[in-house]
């Protein structure tokens, strides 16, 4: 599937679409890229390569479309557990990815942010995401939000530790615990909840992604592999969600 949509399908899709109905939080479990390469007989690095450059036709379109916030499940908790090689290529990656992409993040208005405890990475890997971030701060056109080393029970056990040492010091009283305090504890307390979460590559389950956060998010799957997804994708997953009736447990 190419990337850039022929003119004619383009316009069909745009007009299917209501901007008035677009999800304003759209979080990825970017599932694939290794049984991409593996396909194509090509390096799993291959794989990661392709699926890293995929973010950025998933940003120019979200710009395009009004998406204000995009979280990408980017390195999880469990990634550790794959080969030494294959870890540190991922990490490496990160760094590249950052390096390439800053001057591009803030002509487009992207603001980078992350989520995640981010302490096991490198030291030289935590300085170019921080400086990223101060040097996208600024922007206001659409955050884009890496969880890395990022695993949703990890975030609420982490919260959880946190809201227990407040209580003990006496900073909020144990009957004020309310879900909106909980919230406000947890990684992703500056944003909404996603409204659409997209799986890619057939698979279907969370994951250990933002159990918390995806309460009420219409889910989307799709057998097309990451490094493969494109703008027709994203825009499919838009129209479905808007045929949606989202009633919040009601």
């Amino acid at each position: 599937m190419t990337l850039v949509l022929e003119e004619s399908k383009k316009e069909l899709l745009h007009s299917r679409i209501d901007p008035r109905q677009v999800p304003k939080h759209v979080a990825f479990i970017m599932d694939g890229n290794r049984r991409w390469a593996k396909r194509k007989g090509l390096p799993v690095s291959l794989g990661h390569w392709r699926g890293a450059e995929v973010i950025d036709e998933v940003v120019r379109c979200s710009l395009e479309w009004g998406i204000k916030t995009l979280t990408v499940f980017t390195f999880s908790t469990e990634n550790w557990n794959r080969s030494s090689e294959e870890v540190e290529y991922l990490l490496r990656l990160i760094a590249l990815f950052l390096k390439k992409k800053k001057k591009l993040l803030i002509q487009e208005g992207v603001r980078l942010c992350t989520i995640g405890d981010l302490s096991p990475f490198p030291e030289e890997l935590r300085k170019r995401l921080q400086d990223v971030a101060v040097a996208t701060e600024h922007c206001s056109g659409l955050d884009l939000v890496l969880a890395l080393n990022y695993g949703a029970r990890d975030e609420i056990t982490r919260a959880f530790k946190k809201i227990l040492q407040d209580v003990l010091e006496g900073k909020i009283l144990k009957q004020n615990v309310t879900e909106n305090i909980i919230s406000s504890y947890l990684d992703t307390s500056r944003w909404r909840d996603p409204d659409l979460l997209i799986r890619t590559s057939g698979e279907k389950r969370l994951s250990n992604f933002l159990l918390w956060q995806l309460s009420y998010t219409e889910v989307h799957t799709t057998e097309v592999l990451w490094p493969d997804f494109g703008e027709e994708d994203l825009l499919r997953a838009i129209i479905e969600y808007q045929h949606r009736e989202r009633r919040f447990g009601e």
